[in-house]
């Protein structure tokens, strides 16, 4: 049973999952998570949010057994990040999230941020959660992803203030 499970006096799924997600800082993490950043700094970067805030977040995640901590280096003592089965399986709530921001979230000139190619069919998957060309449901490890200029200078300029500072 998951720490939310003890604490939320309701059967609600929804009420349940939101427990253990916490907002927009979570969703942020588990993202970074799922695009291959494993390391604290490469995480606080992109999401964005304070040391403090992302600090607890993976405190909570590790709690709910979404994702693990693994040390990479002892001197100093160094975590990276990976998501646990239980957070691997949020990955279709994420490809759910990210049609919606694509569909009703950002103005017609602008182009999908993350264009996926889905591996079994070798097409591109589009934004939903089936393939659009082939219809199977997409699975992580089936896709191959490729941000799009925008989004990869976003990022890039993200990543040269922190080194700049």
């Amino acid at each position: 049973m998951s720490n939310s499970q003890k604490t939320l006096d309701t059967l609600c799924p929804v009420a349940r999952a939101e427990e253990v997600l916490g907002g927009r800082w979570t969703l942020l993490v588990l993202r970074e998570l799922f695009m291959g950043n494993h390391r604290f700094d490469d995480i606080q970067i992109q999401t964005g949010g304070t040391p403090q805030m992302i600090t607890g977040r993976l405190k909570s995640l590790e709690a709910e057994g979404l994702i693990s901590r693994e040390p990479y280096s002892q001197r100093p003592l160094r975590y990276e990040y990976r998501l646990t089965p239980k957070g691997d399986a949020f990955y279709p709530v994420l490809l759910a999230l990210r049609e919606w921001g694509e569909t009703w979230c950002k103005s017609e000139d602008e182009s999908v941020a993350v264009n996926f190619t889905h591996t079994v069919c070798g097409q591109p998957a589009g934004v939903g959660l089936h393939c659009a060309h082939c219809g199977l449901p997409l699975r992580r490890e089936e896709m191959i992803s490729k941000q799009s200029a925008d989004y990869a200078l976003e990022r890039k300029i993200r990543w040269e203030a922190v080194k700049k500072s």
